[in-house]
């Protein structure tokens, strides 16, 4: 039997990634992407010379948890580990709060890492169904009905990639009452929360001691390349953050971790940018879809991606080979979000690069729905 046979594997690769590792490198206009344009280092102007290549902290370097605390009131950089992307934190939390005879519940839509770990662990495994009918909030009643005694974590990421929607203060103190009521753990993605187009309520992990907040450098200040993320939460967490990753990945990059903090040492100025690149790319969207005939979406309250649907319905994974293999234009079917009758449209790129891929967007439209 080979060792290989993708149906005995413990780990499968995940349809979303499959599609960027075919296609995201072929193409002119990509605008399925879920992150503001990356930057270059020479457009950052950060001079690496004196980084030292040594191994680092293994909770983060200090100067940088310091930095990422100050964001969360309350906070000391105690409450934070720093990780290899927002990726990592996800499966340090799981692999640490939820055993073998545990259960989670996962919101879904997400991105796809928050359920396919625990499955990848045999674990017991809930989806939290985001509704088009309730403009893909989550519903407090649902979440009640499908806690259970076993139950040890609930995941939300808001705002939603790929939908864009947000949940307000009042639905998350609701959610943390949750977690508080059943002796469990709420976690968070808040990646998105700089990008909002309302003020945001409080980061979660400041709210309760059941509650664990994630995030990233890679959506909203355009590094994914250095691979940074964080877990904010009671230090109990965070200890466990730093057992788990000693197994996998020890430390972050000092590369990575150095970008990281003259980013966040420039936090206003360049979020000022982001904000503003968001925003007028958001108005090119939306205004491209209020006057077209084939898709619907519930439009985005925050972050960089929307999820448009065909009017008439039916599955996007044809239409979206279509786009990126004739018209050389990149965007995310919804099967690699485990949502078929969608797809993934974003909106963080350069500007010339969006409005050319939506021309790209209307001509396969055409051909395909006619």
């Amino acid at each position: 039997m080979n060792p290989f046979e993708a149906s005995r594997l413990v780990f499968k690769r995940m349809p979303l990634e499959d599609w960027f590792d075919r296609y995201q490198f072929e193409v002119d206009y990509d605008i399925g992407e879920s992150g503001m344009k990356f930057f270059s280092l020479g457009e950052l102007d950060i001079n690496l010379s004196d980084v030292e290549l040594r191994y680092g902290y293994h909770i983060g370097q200090p100067e940088l948890r310091r930095l990422l605390a100050e964001q969360y009131e309350g906070m000391s950089a105690e409450n934070v580990a720093v990780t290899t992307g927002a990726s990592e934190s996800n499966f340090c939390i799981i692999a640490h709060l939820v055993g073998t005879e545990d259960h989670i519940i996962v919101e879904h839509p997400t991105y796809p890492s928050l359920y396919e770990v625990p499955r990848s662990l045999g674990r017991d495994l809930s989806l939290l169904r985001l509704e088009w009918d309730e403009h893909f909030k989550p519903n407090m009643m649902k979440l009640r009905e499908m806690v259970k005694p076993n139950t040890r974590l609930i995941t939300l990421t808001h705002p939603n990639n790929p939908t864009g929607s947000q949940i307000s203060e009042e639905v998350l103190h609701e959610a943390i009452g949750i977690a508080e009521e059943n002796d469990l753990y709420l976690m968070v993605d808040e990646t998105y929360r700089d990008l909002t187009f309302e003020d945001p309520p409080p980061p979660a992990a400041t709210l309760s001691k059941k509650a664990i907040s994630l995030s990233s450098m890679s959506k909203v200040w355009g590094v994914p390349g250095i691979r940074i993320g964080w877990v904010v939460a009671d230090t109990p967490i965070i200890e466990a953050v730093r057992a788990v990753r000693e197994q996998i990945t020890i430390c972050n990059s000092s590369l990575g971790e150095a970008i990281a903090i003259e980013i966040l040492k420039r936090k206003d100025e360049l979020l000022k940018r982001m904000r503003k690149q968001q925003l007028a790319n958001y108005k090119i969207v939306k205004d491209w879809m209020d006057n077209q005939d084939w898709l619907e979406w519930r439009e985005p309250e925050g972050g960089i991606t929307g999820a448009p649907r065909f009017k008439k319905g039916g599955p996007t994974r044809e239409f979206c080979e279509l786009l990126v293999k004739k018209y050389k234009t990149f965007v995310v079917p919804g099967y690699g979000l485990e949502m078929d009758d969608y797809f993934r449209l974003g909106y963080g790129g350069d500007q010339e690069e969006l409005i050319e891929g939506l021309e790209m967007l209307k001509r396969a439209l055409k051909e395909h729905l006619g």
